[in-house]
């Protein structure tokens, strides 16, 4: 098949012309005494050789050059010798006897060595005419392995896909001399080819595609466009039109497709592609299975670098945008927080003054259960005055307007007289509420009103997180260097994965939301706010389901030092 048919028919159009007309006239004719044409039959043995020199030259039914070469390279060693060793032997050594008058024996021995020089000489000489002749009747030869080195240099010189595969080509068209060199590449989902390489050569995708459908379940990994077979027509109509001479699949099993093709152009020289010229391809279209493959793969994670940057950039600016809006809401949060506490401190301290006046007596004599019921709604609207006070304190923080004003505090009587506000609340659940009050406690210079407010929010707290019957026991301690202030329970506790949160702004833990599910969170951060904005420290440890103890720490010498300036300005 293919380009062995071609050969075959010359051959035996010439057999058949020589042997059946040259029998005739030379065999047939002259059995029946008929020898008047018997001239005729050796012409027909010279159209035999006319048609098997054609198939030489034009085919290459059987490569001479081989024997030109060869013969070319002996025969210009044996002239340039014969006529270099001519020349020496009867000019000039001939002319150096005859002025030396040496003997014919000595004449012979001169002869002989420089014999034996020429015949050594031999040998390198046709060995330089061979590599002449070589380069003149064989412009495509080339060593394998110089080719199979480039290559290699070429694969593992880039990781990226175009590169290797133009530095592939390049070697390829050095080497073998294809009148182009170009690949068809697999896209990471199968269904299209990329074309890569190819310079001036521009084959249609679409006749690829069209190529790629008759070979990529093809048995046969290489293909050589002239030694196709004539069921593979259509095929090799393809490949001609796209003047492709050698297909290469690039796989590494020939079961499936793999990952592209190699196409060649025909050779420049106009000869057919080789065994070496196969054997070549074979060898580098395994390697590149490899090579492609790593190239494809970090081709694949640079997609999806840029792919995941440009997400990263859409997230940033999205959320960029989403905490802008966000700020925007907290301002006008903080603007309605602070508008409202405003306008809700008048009337609450209406509603608490009228209901201390009332209580007092001012407004008649009260009996037992109604004095009960107007302490409770006294308790709950001062509660509500701490809670007020909390959010405009969070306001205050926000711009910058959070004011300590620091006076002379007797501490144990502020203590004192929240206990005594809170008592009654304490006996309503069933609870104990126990207070130390210390005699001669130094005098502090302390922002009463807020610390007022963190001495109630922490024995509020704990009786509304302390089960019925349980106990809760107030210290108020002077340690020399500073004062300390505790309230201790056995109440519900904090979970201890969550007390590293528990002095954020608006957090509550899990439990206490259960215990008590209207609370706000603000209590415990502003506390802190209070506390640490006049110098002091938090004091608080917590066992779930055992009890804690929330209170403050000062030193003596800050608050000394708070009493040479009236107000400060929490930072």
């Amino acid at each position: 098949h293919g380009i062995e048919k071609t050969y075959l028919r010359f051959v035996f159009i010439g057999l058949i012309v020589a042997f059946g007309l040259g029998a005739t006239f030379n065999l047939f004719y002259p059995a029946f005494g008929n020898y008047r044409y018997i001239w005729v039959g050796p012409l027909f043995t010279l159209v035999y050789v006319g048609l098997i020199s054609y198939a030489i030259v034009r085919h290459r039914l059987f490569d001479v050059r081989l024997i030109v070469a060869r013969s070319l390279g002996y025969i210009l060693s044996i002239v340039i010798l014969g006529f270099t060793f001519g020349f020496l032997a009867f000019n000039i050594i001939d002319e150096l006897i005859f002025k030396a008058q040496i003997l014919s024996s000595q004449q012979r021995v001169i002869y002989i060595v420089l014999f034996i020089g020429f015949t050594l000489l031999f040998q390198p000489v046709k060995k330089f005419f061979d590599k002449l002749t070589r380069s003149i009747f064989y412009r495509d030869a080339y060593d394998t392995q110089d080719l199979l080195n480039d290559f290699n240099q070429a694969i593992v010189s880039t990781i990226d896909l175009q590169q290797l595969l133009d530095r592939s080509a390049q070697t390829i068209e050095k080497f073998i001399k294809p009148e182009f060199c170009l690949f068809a590449i697999r896209d990471s989902q199968g269904d299209s080819l990329r074309i890569i390489h190819g310079k001036d050569q521009n084959i249609p995708k679409d006749a690829i595609e069209q190529i790629r459908g008759y070979i990529h379940k093809s048995p046969d990994k290489l293909l050589i466009t002239d030694d196709l077979r004539e069921s593979s027509g259509e095929l090799r109509l393809l490949l001609q039109q796209s003047d492709i001479g050698m297909l290469a699949r690039i796989t590494p099993d020939i079961t499936v497709e793999g990952i592209g093709y190699i196409l060649l152009g025909y050779k420049k020289s106009g000869n057919v592609y080789n065994p070496q010229d196969i054997a070549a391809i074979e060898i580098t279209a395994n390697e590149l299975a490899i090579a492609i493959q790593n190239a494809l793969q970090f081709e694949e994670i640079q997609k999806f670098n840029v792919t995941l940057q440009e997400k990263v950039e859409q997230a940033t600016r999205k959320l960029q945008k989403t905490n802008e809006k966000l700020k925007t809401l907290d301002e006008t949060k903080d603007e309605f927080i602070s508008m409202a506490s405003h306008q809700l401190r008048t009337p609450l301290t209406s509603v608490k003054g009228y209901l201390s006046m009332v209580i007092e007596g001012d407004a008649g004599d009260l009996n037992e259960m109604q004095h009960k019921l107007l302490d409770q709604a006294f308790t709950s609207s001062q509660r509500m005055v701490y809670l007020i006070a909390d959010l405009l304190n969070v306001s205050r923080l926000r711009t910058g307007k959070f004011i300590i004003e620091a006076a002379p505090t007797n501490l144990a009587d502020v203590i004192q007289g929240e206990v005594e506000q809170l008592v009654e609340t304490a006996s309503s659940r069933g609870l104990t509420l126990k207070y130390d009050k210390p005699e001669n406690f130094p005098t502090l210079m302390l922002d009463e009103t807020k610390v007022r407010q963190v001495i109630m929010n922490f024995i509020d707290n704990a009786i509304y997180y302390t089960p019925t019957g349980g106990n809760i026991t107030i210290h108020l301690k002077d340690l020399g260097q500073s004062i300390e202030y505790t309230v201790v329970d056995d109440g519900i506790g904090v979970p201890k994965a969550e007390q590293h949160h528990l002095f954020s702004k608006f957090y509550r833990a899990g439990n206490a939301k259960k215990a008590r599910p209207d609370g706000t969170g603000l209590g415990l951060f502003m506390a802190r706010k209070v506390i640490v904005a006049q110098g002091g420290s938090i004091v608080f440890k917590s066992t779930e389901g055992k009890g804690s103890t929330f209170g403050f720490t000062f030193a003596k010498d800050k608050l000394a030092a708070a009493a040479n300036g009236d107000k400060e300005t929490a930072e």
